[in-house]
């Protein structure tokens, strides 16, 4: 019984002591935890002051401050059809006695090209000023018309030179530049970090990552009115669908843009509704 209450006894220790150790590396873990994630902290409050410094992993951090700008601004969705390209734009709200014409979102930068964008009001009216002084200068130049992919370039020069400058910060800006090339309609988005790209269907500003998965699900070539009907369809997936929160704009070919008014909208939105109030019994009649 000696020797095995003294095995006993050292297997109690044994147990106690590895038990001890146990809690010894999970605290040193935690530890190590909070002191990365501290690290972290502080990395980024030391290299998000200065535009030009890449942070050690690999990050602009204002770059990408002024992309989350963006997602908080109004909503924005664009749709390239096959005659025509259509935006439609959460509308700003406005206060009771302001002009809400002074805040709009769509504005016209040649007679072909058009532009929305989300963000920040200033930072876009001083791209959207440049932009038009260069579509003039190329006119007066080469004797045509800027294409919508020169003025989205141009636009993206613009945005990424501010990235690499001292003393100036980025533009809290994404823009869609739309219009026809010929018989081509064409839609670009640009966004803060100097980066432009074309697209068939795309959304930004606010919550526009829904948006964008539902466009991906549903988005087919359509042409005449299917066009904006599916923007509007888009965008009212998140906004709340009345003409008095949306503005929608349609380029032609060889036409001046078009704004739709309200009862337009309206009309539109009723047949949004009633196609989705038809789909909906056809389900419940088919369960």
């Amino acid at each position: 019984e000696g020797p095995r209450g003294k095995n006993e006894g050292g297997c109690a220790r044994f147990h106690l002591l590895r038990r001890d150790g146990e809690r010894a590396e999970k605290k040193r873990k935690e530890g190590a935890k909070e002191s990365g994630k501290e690290r972290r902290a502080t990395m980024s409050a030391k290299y998000d002051r200065a535009i030009t410094v890449f942070s050690p992993d690999g990050h602009l951090f204002q770059v990408e401050y002024a992309m989350e700008a963006v997602k908080r601004g109004t909503t924005a969705v664009g749709v390239r059809g096959k005659d025509s390209v259509v935006v439609a734009v959460e509308r700003k709200a406005t206060a009771k006695l302001q002009d809400a014409k002074t805040v709009r979102k769509l504005v016209q930068i040649d007679d072909h090209t058009c532009l929305v964008f989300s963000g920040l009001l200033a930072d876009a009216r001083t791209l959207i000023d440049r932009a038009r002084v260069e579509a003039q200068s190329y006119r007066l130049t080469m004797d045509e018309p800027a294409s919508v992919e020169h003025i989205a370039r141009y636009i993206a020069n613009i945005q990424q030179k501010y990235t690499q400058s001292g003393g100036v910060r980025p533009f809290g800006v994404s823009t869609f530049v739309l219009g026809f090339d010929g018989e081509n309609p064409r839609l670009f988005q640009t966004d803060p970090s100097g980066t432009f790209s074309e697209w068939k269907a795309n959304a930004v500003g606010r919550n526009s990552k829904t948006i964008r998965e539902y466009l991906e699900k549903n988005f087919e070539d359509t042409e005449g009115r299917a066009t904006p009907i599916l923007a509007l369809k888009a965008l009212t997936e998140m906004v709340e669908p009345s003409s008095k929160m949306i503005d929608v704009a349609v380029l032609t070919k060889g036409s001046p843009t078009t704004y739709l008014s309200n009862e337009e909208i309206d009309a539109m939105l009723k047949e949004i509704e009633e196609e989705k109030a038809s789909k909906l019994s056809r389900q419940a009649i088919s369960t």
